[in-house]
């Protein structure tokens, strides 16, 4: 019974990761969704959208109501690393973007969201070329 025990920890022990890369690739995968929405906005108000990396967060400009999409990480140990600002729309064809994001804590844990254009932006595997 005691080595059971002990085989069930050590198994929930290895597959659980470090809260910073937990946190990290939630906020990617959020950050996915929020610029697909950034998107489709602009594709139905047939305005440009773009999207802003700021010291303390993110901007959606160009939104007839700037309110529908948050403009904050949900962790404080992520950040837009370099990202130049993303244009989304209006029209359906964008362009091939790209925008890591980066843990402050772990300056060597990244993780980078592309687009080819076409494609709804996506989390690329560490080591994966952009579509």
């Amino acid at each position: 019974m005691v080595a059971i025990m002990a085989i069930a920890t050590a198994g929930v022990s290895l597959s659980l990761r470090p809260s910073s890369a937990t946190a990290l690739e939630r906020e990617a995968q959020r950050l996915a969704v929020l610029l697909e929405s950034g998107r489709a906005q602009s594709r139905m108000t047939a305005n440009p959208v773009y999207w802003r990396p700021s010291a303390t967060g993110f901007s959606f400009e160009g939104l007839t109501d700037p309110a529908t999409l948050p403009s904050n990480w949900l962790s404080p140990d992520v950040q837009a690393a370099g990202a130049a600002p993303v244009l989304l729309g209006p029209e359906p064809v964008i362009g091939p973007q790209q925008i890591r994001l980066v843990s402050i804590s772990e300056p060597t844990r990244s993780l980078t969201l592309a687009t080819d254009g076409v494609r709804p932006f996506s989390v690329l595997a560490q080591g994966a070329d952009a579509p």
